[in-house]
């Protein structure tokens, strides 16, 4: 996150405290002393946030509101204002200003609106960068979301399975979007201009799967849930791959293709065959910072097709979303998004509910797993990461009942 904040003020021994304050809580502050030093520095691509005093000899706060407002519209300016400009502060904020303080104001009153804003605008940027990725990138950056490092991952193993003939399997959790990510791979392939075929496994007969095959010659054939296809098939679908086929075969599963066949209940051969190019969707449990830009992304989707203004999307509601462990994934993050847009936010009022100590435990344990997820599953690693002492690290895993194992890919 963005920890840039650009100080305006004409009085130098106050732009000095200030500085002082926002370095101390670790913030990267360029104090300057006017609207004409600060003009230059004040451009869409600006990573921070603007603190500046109402009144300057010149152009004053008011002034400077109404030229970021034009620069960009999302760029939050915190207003410092005299006992007597309240009233003008609170027009400011009606002309959108993000917030405004009462000179002497506390540091840690300063600090909790400057992080708020901060955090707000570190969401705006993300968003336009996944915004550019949809409209200018590859397959894989339009339709794989998520900005966390196992996102990248994702995208940059796609690409690489994509380019090779090989079978695939895609797994991963319930929601996850399985099926998207071998969509993804199909149209990164020399494939891509071919067709893609989508049918679920359950139930398709060897004469189906025949079908199917011809019907995708040229381009990909994806079974879904591949470890409910009928035994008769499986037979029928490994002679058919080892004889050769016109069409690339992708397939994907839920459950643990190679404990399937361990007990007998996925032919093993099939397996070792399909299980040429694995890739693995982490889920969102393993990834809770993806969880705002997704749960944005979700809003403005769900609004379009509502076919009303996007709500905002208050900070304490996606602290609550992130404090969830989301075992349906991308698909139940899409419906609360839908809800959200509707006026029905179940997921985060329940865990307002929460007290303090339960929504911080379920933060953390998100956390931890997250590293783990980062790490594959290697605890020390994971625990480096965060910087915690490995007893410390595995004191937590204990409390909050987490395998470091569940996480290896």
């Amino acid at each position: 996150m963005t920890n840039r904040v650009l100080v305006v003020d004409d009085d130098a021994a106050v732009r000095a405290a200030l500085g002082q304050t926002l370095e101390l809580a670790d913030c990267d502050a360029i104090t300057v002393g006017s609207f004409v030093a600060a003009k230059d520095l004040i451009t869409p691509d600006f990573d921070g946030v603007i603190l500046s005093d109402m009144r300057m000899p010149g152009r004053d706060g008011f002034h400077l509101l109404r030229y970021v407002r034009e620069v960009d519209g999302d760029l939050p300016v915190i207003l410092l204002t005299g006992e007597g400009d309240i009233p003008m502060a609170v027009q400011a904020m009606g002309e959108g200003a993000f917030d405004f303080l009462e000179k002497p104001c506390a540091s840690v009153d300063l600090m909790a609106v400057v992080r708020r804003a901060l955090k707000t605008r570190a969401l705006v940027r993300e968003n336009r960068a996944l915004k550019s990725r949809l409209e200018s990138g590859d397959p894989a950056a339009r339709m794989i979301f998520g900005t966390s490092p196992q996102m990248e991952e994702l995208r940059a193993r796609a690409r690489g399975v994509a380019a090779t003939g090989a079978e695939v399997l895609v797994t991963g959790a319930p929601g996850g979007g399985i099926s998207k990510v071998a969509e993804v791979i199909h149209l990164m392939s020399p494939r891509g201009q071919g067709a893609f075929v989508k049918r679920p496994a359950a139930g398709l007969t060897p004469d189906g799967f025949a079908d199917l095959c011809r019907e995708a010659a040229g381009g990909s054939l994806y079974l879904d849930e591949i470890a409910a296809l009928p035994s008769e098939t499986q037979y029928a679908m490994l002679e058919a791959l080892e004889q050769g086929l016109e069409a690339r075969v992708l397939v994907g599963s839920v459950a643990d293709l190679a404990e399937e066949a361990a007990r007998g209940r996925f032919l093993p051969d099939l397996f070792y065959r399909l299980d040429v190019m694995r890739v693995r969707i982490p889920a969102l449990s393993e990834r809770p910072e993806d969880i705002p830009v997704l749960f944005s992304h979700y809003v403005a989707q769900a609004a379009e097709q509502a076919g009303i203004a996007a709500p905002d999307i208050p900070q304490e509601h996606l602290a609550a979303l992130m404090a969830q462990d989301w075992p349906g994934n991308a698909r139940s993050l899409m419906s609360a998004a839908m809800r959200f847009v509707l006026g029905m936010p179940e997921e985060a009022a329940q865990s307002a509910e929460l007290g303090l100590a339960e929504q911080l435990a379920q933060v953390e344990r998100s956390l931890l797993i997250a590293a783990l997820g980062r790490q594959n599953g290697h605890a020390s690693a994971a625990a480096k990461a965060l910087k915690l002492p490995r007893k410390t690290f595995y004191d937590k895993l204990a409390r909050y009942g987490i395998r470091p194992e569940d996480y290896r890919r």
